[in-house]
């Protein structure tokens, strides 16, 4: 079974190994969370005139601006409480359009409506590398049986919650 790993998955990656195995197995919630539908009401709001880009049927990037021979990449987020699972889910972005799209000239921007706030960010050979990684774990996570439930801060507001706790 070949395994395609998406932005999502990227995500729950930094989150929630239990919820990254969750939804690679299929057992998808979050279109009915509320913070979801926010976060899409969000961007559909903040950024009309720019589409959501569906590519290959793998990742949805926000949108993208070409300037000149410059890719940017722009993911929209509701918060910066997750930076970091935000910052590897644009990095996935950019790899993926670096390695099978072969878009050279890139950068990521992470673009925080609510608060203002912008994160620009690079592809590097380093980030390349740890994203190779990163891709080979979430494949080795997703093989396994489902991680065991932790919790923390974020599980409740997590759509997953009564499934992990109740």
């Amino acid at each position: 079974m070949t395994i395609e790993v998406n932005g999502s998955m990227i995500n729950y990656y930094y989150i929630c190994k239990r919820k990254l195995w969750l939804f690679s197995h299929n057992i998808q919630l979050e279109d009915e969370s509320d913070n979801v539908i926010i976060g899409r009401n969000l961007h559909e709001n903040t950024y009309k005139r720019d589409d959501e880009q569906l590519i290959d049927d793998l990742i949805s990037v926000d949108f993208i601006r070409k300037k000149d021979e410059l890719y940017e990449i722009h993911e929209v987020k509701k918060t910066n409480k997750m930076k970091i699972a935000h910052k590897y889910q644009l990095l996935y972005y950019m790899y993926y359009l670096y390695v099978n799209k072969d878009f050279k000239n890139i950068k990521g921007i992470l673009n925080y409506p609510t608060t203002r706030q912008t994160q620009t960010l690079e592809l590097t050979k380093e980030n390349i590398s740890e994203m190779e990684e990163i891709i080979n774990d979430i494949k080795k996570i997703i093989n396994q049986n489902m991680p065991k439930a932790s919790k923390t801060k974020l599980c409740y507001k997590c759509a997953y919650y009564e499934f992990c706790f109740i």
